[in-house]
């Protein structure tokens, strides 16, 4: 008995690590833009903050299709603020050429994004991708 005790001790500082996964990392479905594309973008750490980087990108009709942007950061910068809350980031929208300060909030498998300018904040919600 005690011999298993001191190996499964000896291993919750192998498991840490996945405990500490911030439950926003993941792979994500983006709405679709002004063109109707889409992307997946794939939120993990990037130092002690969050960034995500568009993996693979959709044409209108849902069929894989090649794009610039594949390998760009779409997000970067982000800090949990609060349980479930994100800031001080920035976005990139691919349709307008154009970066953003951003903030996100995470519920479930929904994720809202928001670029904002001036105050004037554009929100998009992206939902886990399966």
């Amino acid at each position: 008995m005690r011999k298993r005790f001191i190996i499964a001790a000896a291993l919750i500082p192998l498991a840490a690590p996945a405990f500490a996964a911030d439950p926003v990392e993941g792979m994500w479905k983006t709405k679709p833009d002004d063109n109707g594309n889409f992307g997946h973008v794939q939120v993990a750490p990037c130092g002690p903050k969050l960034c995500g980087v568009l993996v693979k990108a959709f044409g209108p009709d849902g069929k894989p299709t090649a794009s610039p942007n594949i390998g760009r950061q779409i997000v970067w910068d982000m800090v949990p603020k609060a349980p479930g809350r994100y800031t001080g980031g920035k976005v990139f929208s691919p349709d307008r050429g154009k970066t953003y300060n951003s903030k996100m909030t995470l519920s479930g498998d929904t994720l809202e994004v928001a670029g904002c300018v001036f105050g004037i904040c554009r929100e998009q919600i992206w939902t886990r991708a399966k």
